[in-house]
């Protein structure tokens, strides 16, 4: 070999090392710079396992800052099943504590996996038992359980949460602020997959924020209470109410019946318990909808409320249909069409106002449309063009047929009448704030659009008082106050015969007090009651019962008013004064004695206005001292009362009766 042919093999021979030494020198930083960020998790992969812990979810509160859903710390159970002694000994002390079946806690504790889930979220004393056990494989992590303190109240309006978030109502709708930031932990484990080291966290769980509604507890377990009463004494299929403030579209209360106690969701009967049939549920409104039909026709100048129209004695044929009244009229005008609820007067209308200008009125009223609430499953409810309308659309239109809506709409549009004609958003939600109380998100009052004019909406009014007076919602009626309102009986279509059933359908009552300054707009539904058969003697007496609470919740005075002297004795922050004040009547609450004298009433823990209102019928002249609640009187309760007594009140902060 020539010194030429070993020095040609030499560096043959280097430039295979540099090409391999370059070769590898790339590998590694392909692998060590390029994928170092995959490579890095897929070995976090084999050597440990990553667990999500859920945060806890912020709390929902009622309007006044009262707790409906809330969340505690408590603990899950998870097994290695790897690090289990003795499988069969571990079941016959675990099962029994945590009840569940034997077979699922021994598949649990045999599985191949290396860590799993037994059950979440144990309640304290179970964790305890648990813990005392002292078994090798079995570990907690912390996670929050969510409560709902007050049971079934207002079920439908938060829904519930399951393992992966919310799942109905509020709590599925909000759940992206209430969720919060979900936790890491981590477990160790060696390479043959063998859990090395006890779970520890890596992320803590940042808190969700709470959600502030509009609705008012005390409020929504008035109408619960009347609503659960009347559901179960009718026998009906279902029941629901709403309760509006006009002014600002807030829902103050929204309860069915059936319902479910979300914190045992699973063991209601059916799915259907969950349902918030409020706003997810259309049905035929039926006479209610008389009312939409009189704002059009009003607004438009078609009728006025004096103009006659004739009843034609009960019936009407159109389209070879006869349409028939529940009782057979003569002459009526058009305020008595409203108050007995001819259907052969509202048609009549109906037709002179025409169909355009009705369909144009009924969607500026909200139906056909999603109100936007902020609740899940919302429906538009079914409101045709004019153009798919048949010849006898117009005047069963005209009496709440062939037209569905919901209840929130359909109290929404009420809504605008009681609000001088203007149509607000209705809104569940007040504000969101996060875990230190700080306002995040307020949601303002938002008017849509102005229906009718004020001029329109108060003599509308003024109809709707007379239909409570003294037409078909005389049951509705509350004492010393002004309820405008309608009834509604809907029957409902049989599918096999596609008529009319003549069985009791939908009986509602929607309206609102006190007529001229409301505070609340509220329909009451029942569907197919077994025991009524007409609005006004199956829903108007429930809303008059839940009304007269509300208005006694909101103090507000009733209309008579009395006169009455008032003297206010000096206190250290005001001079003596002596002026003439109104007093609204509530009632005398006096004892009567058998000769018909009056005796002083029990005023003790009344606030000032409830003291006055039910003095007012007696005629005294009341010296008051400071401020607050009663904490004294005289003369004591049941004394005999003399012409020009004065009854003398001391009043004190923070006293009740």
């Amino acid at each position: 070999m020539t010194p030429g042919d070993l020095r040609a093999r030499v560096l043959i021979l280097a430039a295979v090392f540099a090409v391999a030494f370059g070769g590898l020198t790339g590998r590694l930083a392909w692998l060590q710079v390029v994928k170092r960020a995959e490579l890095a998790q897929l070995a976090e992969r084999q050597y440990s396992r990553t667990v999500v812990l859920h945060a806890q979810r912020g709390p929902i509160l009622d309007r006044q800052g009262a707790p409906l859903a809330t969340s505690t710390p408590t603990e899950s159970l998870f097994i290695q099943p790897r690090s289990v002694g003795d499988p069969v000994r571990v079941t016959a002390r675990l099962a029994p504590i945590l009840g569940l079946p034997p077979g699922e806690v021994r598949a649990a504790l045999t599985s191949g996996r290396s860590f799993v889930w037994l059950r979440r979220k144990l309640p304290p004393a179970v964790a305890g038992e648990v813990r005392a056990l002292r078994e090798p494989g079995l570990g907690f992590l912390p996670e929050p359980l969510r409560l709902y303190p007050n049971r079934e109240l207002a079920a439908h309006v938060l829904g519930f949460e399951g393992v992966e978030g919310g799942l109905e109502g509020i709590e599925r709708a909000f759940d992206g602020e209430l969720a919060g930031v979900p936790g890491k932990a981590i477990v160790g484990r060696d390479a043959l997959g063998r859990e090395v080291t006890s779970p520890h966290l890596l992320e803590l769980p940042q808190a969700g924020h709470g959600v502030m509604l509009t609705i008012d507890r005390t409020i929504q377990y008035m109408t619960e209470r009347e609503l659960d009463a009347a559901y179960r004494r009718t026998g009906a299929r279902s029941a629901m109410a709403v309760v509006l403030d006009p002014r600002t579209g807030e829902v103050l209360a929204l309860a069915l019946r059936p319902t479910f106690n979300p914190n045992t969701f699973l063991e209601a009967p059916s799915k259907d318990h969950w349902r918030n049939r409020v706003v997810t549920d259309p049905f035929e409104p039926g006479s209610t909808f008389k009312v939409i039909l009189a704002a059009a026709a009003l607004e438009e100048g078609v009728v006025r409320p004096e103009d006659k129209i004739y009843g034609d004695n009960g019936s009407v044929t159109i389209a070879k249909t006869t349409i028939h009244d529940w009782k057979k009229y003569g002459w009526l005008t058009f305020s008595e069409v409203l108050q007995n609820s001819s259907n052969v007067g509202s048609i009549k209308v109906g037709l002179a106002l025409g169909r355009e200008r009705y369909y144009r009125y009924m969607s500026a009223f909200g139906f056909g449309a999603a109100t936007g609430v902020g609740l899940p499953g919302e429906s538009r409810g079914l409101l045709r063009a004019p153009g798919r309308w048949s010849l006898l659309s117009l005047p069963t239109m005209s009496i709440g047929q062939e037209v569905s809506v919901t209840a929130l709409q359909l109290v929404s549009a009420f809504g605008a009448v009681a609000n001088g004609g203007t149509l607000m958003q209705p809104r569940i939600v007040r504000a969101t704030f996060d875990a230190e109380g700080r306002e995040v998100r307020r949601f303002a009052p938002t008017p849509v659009r102005q229906v009718i004019s004020p001029e329109t909406a108060r003599t509308l009014t003024r109809i709707l008082v007379r239909v409570v007076e003294s037409g078909t919602g005389h049951n509705a009626a509350i004492p010393g106050y002004e309820v405008a309102g309608k009834t509604g009986t809907a029957q409902k279509l049989d599918p096999a015969t596609r008529r009319y059933s003549r069985s009791p359908g939908v009986l509602s009552f929607v309206g609102w007090a006190p007529a001229d300054e409301p505070r609340f707009v509220m329909l009451v539904v029942l569907d197919e009651p077994r025991k009524e058969q007409w609005g006004s003697e199956a829903a108007a007496p429930i809303w008059s019962a839940i009304g007269r609470g509300i208005l006694r919740y909101l103090e507000v005075a009733p209309r008579d008013v009395l006169p009455m002297q008032i003297v206010t004795r000096p206190s250290p922050e005001a001079p003596a004064a002596s002026v003439t004040a109104p007093v609204r009547f509530v009632s005398t609450d006096a004892a009567v004695d058998a000769d018909g004298s009056r005796g002083m009433p029990d005023l003790t823990g009344r606030t000032l206005r409830s003291a006055l209102a039910a003095l007012a019928p007696l005629r005294l002249a009341v010296e008051i001292r400071g401020q607050g609640r009663v904490v004294r009187q005289a003369p004591r309760p049941g004394e005999p009362l003399r012409p020009g007594l004065t009854a003398r009140l001391t009043l004190a902060p923070g006293s009740a009766k």
